[in-house]
């Protein structure tokens, strides 16, 4: 598995990359939700990535509800596939008269110009499928009894992956502030990104999506602004250590 992280403005790094090069994109790109400095949102970011994303693959975008709906002048070259809940153990709220957050949507998106049967995906599976019961009700005794009821129980198994991935957040260890956990993003590119393909993250951070890609192995490619996490992301992916990895699909 080969990565390579690069230093700079996400729009002008994509400008550097090949045409329909990458399999799989990634993306966590500021809200613009809050007074942070750099929260904000990157205009054309998502025409970007549609050249050099390749016809078969997919764009994953963390965000939430505000966050889309302000993406919306970008999202006519796509179509949306689905999308997905991240419910994290814990949350944020900046106000205290709402719903406190404790989620976030991950939505995945493929090319206009591509047909969904076209669109490499690998179904998941878990296996915690709940038993399943067969029950037979007996005949009370004024109708004529049967006998007693009889019960049998089949073991669980597998089911297809729900739509909302219980997943803890990164609060305490984190060595950024939006750091998403390797386990959430691994079961996307697990789903969505074969085996020889490269993963884009325009939006890197720390780079979990580039540890999840090198422990799937995936080919990664990252661009940071910050080049402080640039140094983050190429050491954590370095030095991720495979005989301690968390679990994934």
């Amino acid at each position: 598995m080969g990565y390579q992280i690069l230093q700079g403005d996400a729009i002008e790094r994509l400008h550097t990359l090949p045409d329909e090069s990458v399999h799989c994109v990634v993306a966590d790109p500021p809200y613009g939700e809050t007074s942070l400095a750099w929260d904000r949102q990157v205009d054309g970011w998502m025409t970007a990535v549609y050249r050099v994303l390749h016809p078969t693959g997919s764009l994953w975008v963390f965000g939430s509800l505000r966050s889309f709906i302000a993406l919306s002048s970008q999202l006519a070259e796509w179509k949306l596939a689905q999308d997905v809940v991240w419910e994290k153990h814990n949350g944020s709220n900046a106000f205290d008269d709402r719903f406190r957050r404790v989620h976030e949507l991950i939505a995945q998106f493929y090319r206009s110009d591509a047909k969904w049967e076209d669109v490499f995906k690998l179904p998941l599976y878990s296996e915690d499928a709940t038993a399943r019961t067969v029950r037979r009700k007996s005949r009370p005794q004024h109708w004529g009894g049967l006998g007693p009821s009889t019960y049998e129980s089949y073991a669980g198994g597998r089911r297809l992956l729900r739509t909302v991935l219980c997943c803890r957040s990164e609060h305490h260890k984190a060595v950024h502030p939006t750091q998403k956990p390797v386990a959430l993003i691994a079961a996307l590119l697990a789903y969505s990104c074969p085996q020889v393909g490269v993963v884009l993250d325009p939006f890197c951070g720390s780079a979990s999506t580039g540890v999840a890609a090198k422990r799937l192995g995936r080919d990664f490619i990252g661009i940071e602004l910050n080049p402080e996490f640039v140094a983050v992301s190429r050491d954590r992916i370095e030095q991720d250590t495979p005989l301690f990895n968390e679990a994934v699909p």
